[in-house]
């Protein structure tokens, strides 16, 4: 009988402490984020642990999970990896913020509490894919916010990336997504 490498994986028990863990590790890390994954909200505490863990691919995996499995205990975690110096870090605690189609029962946390440090990764961050990102994190905020609407403008005018002009215009009055979205 041939078993794929993943099948031997999913025989290997595994606690969540050991799961946080191998999502430093490439050839792990994948059924680590799946398995966390299916746990759900029994691995919140392994998870915060991971937030602050001093390898970025821990935190990075913690922020993909954590986009699917939010936890409002995990906020304050999440927030300050908006602060990490490693830009992949940065970018995906934004999506576990921000992103609405992943989370299930969950919508835009603490809206108040994101949207300045993320007009800040807008407006100052020295790479190009954070600021894409908090673009698309800011756009839904665009009706409620003028400051986010007054950052948009700005990044939409002056960002040196075209991709993250090109997010912009769709948020800027007169883009699409500014228009689907009108109150």
């Amino acid at each position: 009988m041939n078993r794929c490498r993943s099948d031997i994986l999913e025989l290997i028990p595994a606690d969540q402490t050991q799961l946080v863990e191998w999502l430093a590790v490439p050839h792990r890390s994948a059924y680590a984020i799946r398995k966390l994954k299916q746990l759900g909200s029994l691995t919140v505490s392994s998870l915060r642990y991971g937030l602050q863990h001093p390898e970025h691919l821990v935190r990075v995996g913690c922020c993909i999970v954590l986009d699917h499995v939010y936890d409002d205990s995990c906020l304050p975690n999440l927030i300050e990896n908006l602060n990490h110096p490693h830009p992949d870090v940065r970018t995906w605690a934004l999506h576990a913020l921000a992103c609405d189609r992943c989370k299930k029962g969950v919508c835009r946390p603490a809206e108040n509490l994101i949207l300045d440090p993320a007009i800040r990764l807008l407006l100052y961050d020295p790479k190009h894919k954070v600021r894409q990102m908090a673009a698309g994190m800011l756009g839904p905020s665009v009706h409620r916010s003028t400051e986010v609407l007054q950052a948009l403008q700005q990044a939409h005018r002056g960002d040196d990336h075209p991709a993250v002009r090109k997010v912009c215009s769709w948020w800027v009055p007169g883009g699409t997504c500014f228009v689907k979205s009108l109150p």
